[in-house]
């Protein structure tokens, strides 16, 4: 009986219908796009710095966003959403579709960094003035609680801008955006399903179904396509609606599952986006270039020197931000504060294993910190 009930429960459908109907419909369109990407000439080239040495289509975000959009309003209709749900649908519906375009234009011709800036920090207003989604308090982080309303604005607007960007620039090899936006999504969607949010249970897991067909093509060897910045852009501010909805939720009394150190999860989830930006902007301004300009100091780059294919590199970064978000989850009954120097300590040496790593004689020997190998 119990079992029965587990099986037919309308929550457990709704994850299940999410994810599966963004995944057939990339698998019906994904093909469609590629070959028209192809007669359109419409490919990335690859440059010195390019991971690829072929020639490959690009715009797979238009797919996924195709994807996320219709699934997310056909699964919003019959869930009887209230109208405020129904009004931050919308809302994500509108503020993704203008990153999305933009994204496209700027993988056709080029966009100015300034002008996509603004355009992030137009999407993310449109949510947080529109609908009020605010990042309300830092829970007792460095001893501050409830931020003044302007401050909550400026902070919010500024987290979406950073996981946009953070996310954008981790997008080098095949597999990895994908897999770290299904990790980071997943962990988030889990929240809200413990809370029974309907709407950002949509969300979270209709992104994980359209990040999963795209996965199933950009990993593939005969009909491979990028993400682009169409697909970077929107789903990385899906990645900080989540994050902010996530602290936001954490901040009430109606929630029924809550994490009270919200802040110290959110940096857990998003750690790798996060680390290896900050760590190749460090690394760009220490040699005197700007931190935006392109490089191979990526973490992913490292793993692609020891001779890991894509996929590998990509699903090793995937465990070790899954392992971060577990690093989270076991100190949690810790003070705050306490958290907080433990994971600033710890992530860093996780995501630096790779570099514990080296190639001798044909395979991959681990060298510890004393100088013993095995």
């Amino acid at each position: 009986m119990h079992y029965l009930e587990f099986i037919f429960n309308s929550q457990y459908l709704l994850v299940l219908a999410a994810v599966l109907l963004p995944l057939l419909l990339s698998l019906r369109f994904y093909p469609t796009i590629i070959l028209v990407v192809r007669s359109k000439n419409l490919m990335d080239e690859p440059g010195d710095r390019s991971a690829h040495t072929h020639k490959t289509p690009t715009l797979g975000g238009v797919v996924a966003f195709i994807a996320f959009a219709l699934s997310l309003v056909l699964l919003a209709l019959p869930c009887k959403l209230g109208i405020e749900q129904l009004l931050q649908l919308l809302t994500i519906l509108a503020a993704t579709l203008i990153l999305m375009s933009i994204g496209v234009k700027d993988d056709l011709i080029g966009l100015s960094p300034l002008k996509k800036f603004g355009m992030q920090a137009f999407a993310a207003a449109l949510c947080v003035l529109f609908i009020d989604l605010r990042i309300l308090s830092f829970q007792g982080l460095f001893g501050l609680y409830e931020l003044p309303y302007i401050a909550s604005i400026l902070l919010t607007v500024f987290v979406f801008m950073l996981v946009i960007n953070a996310f954008n620039l981790i997008d080098g090899i095949d597999g990895l955006a994908g897999t770290i936006g299904i990790v980071c999504s997943l962990a988030f969607g889990g929240f809200f399903f413990l809370n029974q949010r309907q709407a950002m249970i949509l969300v979270s897991f209709t992104l994980v179904g359209a990040l999963i067909g795209f996965l199933c093509f950009n990993t593939s060897a005969k009909r491979k396509i990028f993400m682009g910045d169409s697909g970077s852009m929107f789903i990385g501010f899906l990645l900080a609606y989540q994050a902010v909805s996530f602290l936001a939720y954490n901040t009430t009394a109606l929630s029924p599952a809550v994490w009270v150190k919200a802040p110290i999860m959110a940096m857990a989830i998003l750690s790798y986006p996060l680390l290896d930006t900050l760590r190749v902007f460090i690394i760009r301004i220490y040699h005197k270039r700007s931190p935006f300009s392109a490089d191979r100091n990526h973490i992913h780059h490292r793993l692609l020197n020891l001779g890991f294919p894509h996929i590998k590199a990509s699903l090793i970064i995937g465990c070790l931000n899954i392992l971060a978000i577990v690093l989270a989850l076991l100190i949690q009954e810790l003070d705050i504060n306490t958290q907080l120097p433990i994971l600033v300590l710890a992530i860093p040496l996780l995501y630096a294993s790779p570099w514990l790593l080296v190639r001798k004689e044909g395979r991959i020997h681990l060298v510890l910190p004393w100088g013993s190998k095995r």
